[in-house]
């Protein structure tokens, strides 16, 4: 398994909110090389159909095994509550969705069996986590909205000010009656605001950071097979992107939380 230890992680998702998953894939495994890719060309996923979500996904997914990698993470709750369990059956490789390990976290954590959900329309309104939840768990209560503000807020870098905790408290405060002792964030531009929506839903309740509960999931699975880069080495990261927007770079470092030496643009035909 040597020479396939030393493969990069592939990720991908329709932006680059999954620099989140990044970032804490680099926490855990820093010796990795990871190769990012963002179809900022394509964004949002949710506004697509889920036949255009799964062929955005495979092309995503065919480009990453361009770039020769032992397993890909799917970095983005649309293309996790849609196109995953398809993406699983057609490859060999291991493929991680964002959506079960945040779900399994969460129902390990709650006391009293009853868990918030959080994200943006499209996975909120697939039902993705509450039937991951109800897999796992069957008796357990779910509250769950979407939250679509929070994501032009956390590209803004407005993390925690005076309109971020307003907007917060707003979605938020009807968990407070429904008794959750768990709060999910599910969608990777949310651990961002970790700090105002902890402050809103208050320290009873255990916040969920479902990318931090990925990049878990993918270092128990390398170690499983044997896959762990055995180096030292500090590993290097690939950002590529099909389109190349305004601000990318300082939005795309706000979310990885170091500097991005290279953003690369690709297309596909």
């Amino acid at each position: 398994m040597g020479d396939e230890a030393k493969k990069p992680i592939g990720v991908f998702d329709s932006g680059i909110g999954g620099l989140t998953v990044v970032r804490e894939l680099v926490e855990r495994l820093p010796n990795e090389e990871i190769v990012y890719f963002g179809d900022t060309a394509r964004l949002p996923y949710g506004t697509k159909s889920p036949e255009t979500v799964l062929r955005f996904s495979r092309q995503n997914l065919s480009f990453l095994k361009e770039k020769n990698v032992k397993l890909i993470v799917v970095a983005c709750n649309t293309a996790s509550s849609i196109a995953l369990s398809t993406l699983v059956e057609e490859e060999e490789m291991p493929v991680v969705g964002v959506l079960l390990p945040g779900a399994r976290a969460a129902a390990s954590a709650t006391r009293n069996g009853r868990v918030g959900v959080i994200g943006t329309t499209v996975p909120i309104r697939s039902g993705a986590y509450e039937a991951a939840l109800r897999e796992i768990q069957p008796g357990i209560e779910i509250w769950s909205l979407p939250c679509p503000l929070f994501v032009p807020l956390a590209e803004e870098g407005w993390l925690d000010n005076e309109i971020t905790y307003l907007t917060a408290k707003s979605y938020l405060e009807p968990l407070a009656s429904f008794g959750a002792d768990v709060l999910v964030l599910g969608c990777t531009h949310y651990p961002l605001l970790t700090d105002v929506i902890g402050r809103v839903v208050g320290e009873d309740v255990t916040l969920v950071d479902s990318a931090r509960e990925t990049a878990v999931e993918v270092e128990r699975i390398l170690a499983e097979r044997g896959l762990a880069n055995p180096g030292d080495a500090r590993g290097e990261i690939h950002v590529y992107v099909s389109d190349v927007p305004y601000l990318i770079r300082e939005v795309g470092e706000r979310f990885l939380g170091r500097p991005i030496e290279r953003i690369e643009r690709v297309s596909f035909q």
